[in-house]
């Protein structure tokens, strides 16, 4: 029987939008382009997800590929990147309904550390009985420790849980990992309904 909900964060909870950000801090768009991928898609990224490095060693790390004029671009991006990360509509209503409802929630993420400065920016984060972030614990989704370290941190029996996650391939590794599953597509109403149809009050 499910009794806990287990929520992604970035584009499930909030807005985590790439473009957006990059337009804010460059205007040509082949130095967007480079932003995209050298700061968005790169290694270092990744290792601040896991907790690895620090901002200023992956902002250094980074300039090294970028021409000069971009670095003053990528120091800005991560110093106020988290500065602009709207709730999505209709999820703070979700979380509310399954909280009354008397579900457990939780979250689980793959964010940097800096996650623990703007995670008040959160509204929905009130409802939360948890929070679990992969810097946190030097892994990431969909690695399946990282879904076995959530389970031993809140003693929660992984039949007990529905994770909602806006990739698909964490969704899978949760599913293997013995929970419910469901990818999230930004329709709030529509994941409404898909929990509805688990059996889930909401």
């Amino acid at each position: 029987m499910i009794s806990n909900i287990v929520f992604d964060m970035g584009g499930v909870l909030i807005r985590f939008d790439v473009n957006h950000y990059i337009a804010s801090f460059a205007e040509d768009p082949a130095d967007q382009e480079l932003l995209r991928r050298e700061v968005f898609r790169s290694v270092e990224w990744v290792q601040l997800d896991r907790g690895s490095i620090t901002d200023s060693q992956a902002t250094q790390s980074i300039c090294q590929r970028l021409p000069e004029h971009l670095h003053p671009a990528v120091a800005a991006v991560f110093a106020n990147w988290h500065q602009d990360i709207p709730p999505l509509d209709g999820i703070y209503d979700l979380v509310r309904d399954l909280k009354q409802a008397g579900y457990g929630i939780y979250l689980l993420s793959n964010t940097s550390n800096r996650y623990h400065e703007f995670r008040r920016n959160i509204p929905a984060l009130r409802f939360f009985d948890g929070e679990f972030i992969s810097a946190d614990c030097g892994l990431l989704k969909p690695e399946k420790e990282i879904y076995e370290r959530f389970f031993q941190t809140f003693s929660l029996e992984s039949a007990s849980c529905l994770f909602i996650d806006d990739n698909a391939a964490n969704i899978e590794a949760s599913i293997r990992a013995g929970m419910t599953g469901i990818v999230y597509h930004g329709d709030a109403e529509e994941l409404r309904r898909k929990l509805r149809e688990k059996g889930i009050s909401c």
